[in-house]
C-alpha cells in the first residue's frame, strides 16, 4: 500500500470508495476543519477561535483523527513555549475540489431552517 493511501475498511467492495470518503469527510467537524486549512497552516487556537461552536476536546480529537488519516500534519513550531501549527497534506489539499462541489451542492439545495425543524 502507498503511503499516500488510506486504509479502507471495506475494502474490495464495489461501494468501498464512496463509503470510506463519505466517513472521512461526512463527519461533522471534518470538512469545516480541512476547508479552514486549505487557506493557510494555522495554531490550534486560531482554528478553535475560527471554528465557531466546537469545543476544545472536540477539535483536538478531530485533528488528530485527521493525522492519523494522513489528511493533516501537525508542525512543531516551538519547544518552550510549545507552539504548534495544523497543516495539510497533499491528500488533504486534493479535496478541494470535492469540498467546493459540496458546498455548490449544499447552497443550492439546503435551506437554513430552525434547528427543531431540520430534517438534517
Amino acid at each position: 500500500m502507498s503511503e499516500d493511501k488510506i486504509p479502507a475498511w471495506c475494502a474490495g467492495e464495489e461501494w468501498c470508495p464512496m463509503t470510506a470518503a463519505s466517513n472521512i469527510i461526512g463527519k461533522k467537524w471534518h470538512p469545516v476543519i480541512i476547508s479552514m486549512l486549505l487557506d493557510a497552516e494555522r495554531g490550534f487556537n486560531e482554528l478553535k477561535n475560527e471554528v465557531k461552536g466546537i469545543s476544545g476536546k472536540v477539535l483536538s480529537e478531530n485533528l488528530e483523527e485527521l493525522q492519523e488519516k494522513n489528511l493533516v500534519k501537525k508542525n512543531v513550531v516551538s519547544e518552550k513555549p510549545l507552539r504548534v501549527k495544523y497543516s495539510l497534506t497533499s491528500a488533504g489539499r486534493s479535496l478541494k475540489p470535492v469540498l467546493d462541489e459540496l458546498n455548490d451542492w449544499a447552497v443550492e439545495h439546503l435551506e437554513p431552517s430552525k434547528k427543531e425543524k431540520s430534517v438534517i
